[in-house]
């Protein structure tokens, strides 16, 4: 017997919205780009901008409203998670259905790519919140950040953020991830200066990595260069990393990859192995394998069409 799907996870912890109650309303790592600092790993399927009717809406809701009556408290309900929430062309329903059942007020955390389209905009107005993304000032730097769908265009990404800022009366928070000599130069801040003033959203929250990302190798931006940046873009921008804690961060990850060796030196395990075995998330497993795998501590084996991961003898 099947192993049902969840869709709802947390509350978890979050920088920016306090207590956060996720839901998952795309399959994992459907997304229009495949950004390097993805938190959920390098994907292994291609970019869409299809929309779909990926999940059965009612039973998102019934565990949803399962898990509010055990007295789950959250400050938001979040449409984020494994994708790009914006793919899944029933969000609309999605935030009608939830507003139905609890006054939590609703976030979107999105990557802002289809934000031009017009159902897509008339379907998040809805939430309390949204958090789309601009990392790039240019087709250039778009590529090479967040390696979008190759019909995806740089200007009407940034068309769709004005457009929704225009018809949107809620909280409109835009994210900057920031990689250093990627996209911070002084032309870079100058042209990101430039586009917030355009897109004219409540907050600019700049960010930079922290976790394991899709790319080995990008390492935290030092703090005072973010602060100097957001001063630069100007007084609606903000670091919202907490410096103090990346040292817990830095031991979070290390530990969770020790257990993945420790595991892993007894026997070859399949991803759906070290899932069970740690009781992890599959994204938050992928993100440390990758690490792993970067660091050559581990390798693969495809055993009948399935791959298994083992510590290799030296």
């Amino acid at each position: 017997m099947s192993e049902q799907k969840s869709y709802i996870f947390g509350p978890v912890p979050s920088r920016r919205l306090g207590l956060s109650l996720g839901v998952d309303i795309v399959p994992f790592k459907s997304c229009s780009q495949d950004c390097v600092y993805c938190q959920l790993g390098q994907a292994d399927c291609p970019q869409t901008i299809e929309r779909k009717s990926f999940v059965p809406i009612d039973d998102v809701i019934t565990e949803l409203k399962a898990k509010l009556e055990q007295g789950v408290k959250a400050d938001y309900i979040t449409l984020s998670g494994s994708g790009e929430p914006t793919l899944n062309s029933d969000i609309e329903e999605f935030i009608d259905r939830i507003r139905s059942i609890t006054d939590i007020k609703i976030a979107i955390i999105t990557n802002g790519t289809l934000l031009n389209i017009k159902a897509v905009r008339d379907g998040c107005k809805k939430a309390d919140l949204i958090v789309p993304s601009l990392d790039a000032v240019d087709q250039k730097t778009f590529e090479a950040i967040n390696r979008p769908h190759k019909d995806l265009v740089f200007e009407n990404l940034v068309d769709g953020l004005v457009a929704f800022r225009s018809e949107y009366s809620g909280d409109y928070w835009l994210e900057i991830f920031i990689i250093d000599n990627v996209n911070t130069s002084n032309e870079h801040i100058e042209k990101f200066k430039k586009l917030v003033e355009k897109i004219n959203p409540d907050k600019v929250q700049i960010n930079t990595a922290v976790r394991p990302t899709a790319k080995a190798g990008l390492v935290p931006v030092k703090a005072e260069k973010l602060k100097e940046i957001a001063e630069k873009i100007g007084e609606k921008a903000e670091v919202i990393i907490d410096f103090k804690r990346l040292d817990d961060f830095r031991n979070e990850i290390e530990s969770a990859n020790q257990k993945i060796l420790d595991m892993l030196k007894r026997r070859p395990c399949s991803l759906e192995d070290i899932c069970a075995g740690l009781n992890v998330r599959r994204n938050f497993a992928i993100k440390h394998i990758e690490v792993l795998m970067a660091d050559k501590k581990i390798a693969t084996e495809v055993i009948s069409e399935k791959t298994y991961y083992s510590v290799p003898i030296e």
